[in-house]
């Protein structure tokens, strides 16, 4: 049994006789016929009583109908759910994303209120964390989609190009920083943040043998900690420009490859592109731009 032998099921008691659910149904007889005698084998009962004027119903049949007649409601309810959802010129629905911390304090709220003014029977949740600890859980369906540092190379996700992060090394307003000289104390995220890899990376890469490293939680816990002296720290330009506390940060100038940070938004390759998730790629790019 399944959808279509009760829909032709359906017809058939609506109708009152094989020839008019067949041409309501725009199809031959023979296949009403079928299909009617193969619902009645696999559910081992008559459904109709045969005379010269057509078919009646049998008591099993009644019995049927109200069920018939709920799944063919709810299949036109999930029809309608879906076209609402993939329709580009009214987004509804929910979408879950991800985000670095730094990109959802920096770029997402001007990107959030667009998107809201523009489409407000979508609901966004969002989640932050580090670029690794993202993937995973996009990985495991627990999120739409994530913003994540790039470049992300995985069989199972599609990595859309969103913009770059101009990278800078940040200090104390007042304080110098000379590659290579050591002891360095270093602020980062914890541990699955690229932008921590890339710290740990360009310290390296410098001659900084042996930096202290601090994790904090948050992108206002580091730059706070900056502002305070207690070390520096590699983050995006912007995040220092629109800090409340860029008037007691300097920025310093680093080099090559380190100096520019990819931004990418993935999601998963078997994933379906709803216009609310569309939608929101395309408001997340013109935040970079």
């Amino acid at each position: 049994m399944d959808s279509t032998d009760l829909a032709y099921f359906t017809a058939v008691v609506e109708e009152g006789s094989v020839t008019a659910a067949a041409r309501r149904l725009n199809c031959v007889q023979s296949n009403v016929t079928a299909r009617i005698r193969s619902l009645e084998k696999g559910l081992g009962v008559s459904l109709f009583n045969r005379n010269g004027r057509g078919v009646v119903p049998t008591r099993a049949a009644e019995t049927l109908l109200p069920h018939a007649r709920q799944v063919a409601a709810s299949l036109a309810a999930a029809r309608s759910s879906l076209e609402k959802l993939l329709n580009p010129d009214n987004p509804s629905g929910a979408i879950s994303i991800g985000s670095m911390e730094t990109t959802a304090a920096v770029r997402l709220p001007p990107v959030l209120a667009a998107y809201h003014r523009s489409f407000p029977d979508v609901t966004i949740s969002l989640r932050t964390g580090g670029t690794k600890m993202l993937i995973r859980e996009l990985l495991a369906y627990q999120m739409d989609a994530a913003l994540v540092a790039g470049p992300i190379d995985h069989p199972d996700l599609v990595a859309a190009d969103i913009g770059q992060e101009r990278m800078v090394v940040v200090t104390a307003a007042g304080k110098g920083w000379t590659p290579g000289a050591d002891p360095v104390t270093a602020l980062c995220f914890r541990a699955s943040c690229a932008y921590r890899e890339r710290l740990e990376a360009l310290l390296a890469g410098l001659g900084h043998s042996r930096p202290r490293l601090l994790e904090f939680g948050t992108l206002e816990g580091i730059i706070g900690g900056v502002a305070a002296g207690i070390g520096l720290s590699l983050l995006p330009l912007a995040a220092v420009e629109r800090s409340p506390l860029a008037g007691a940060l300097a920025t310093h100038a680093v080099p090559p490859p380190w100096d520019v940070a990819p931004t990418q938004l993935i999601y998963r390759r078997d994933a379906v592109m709803t216009a609310a998730l569309a939608r929101f790629i395309d408001h997340t790019r013109l935040g970079w731009a």
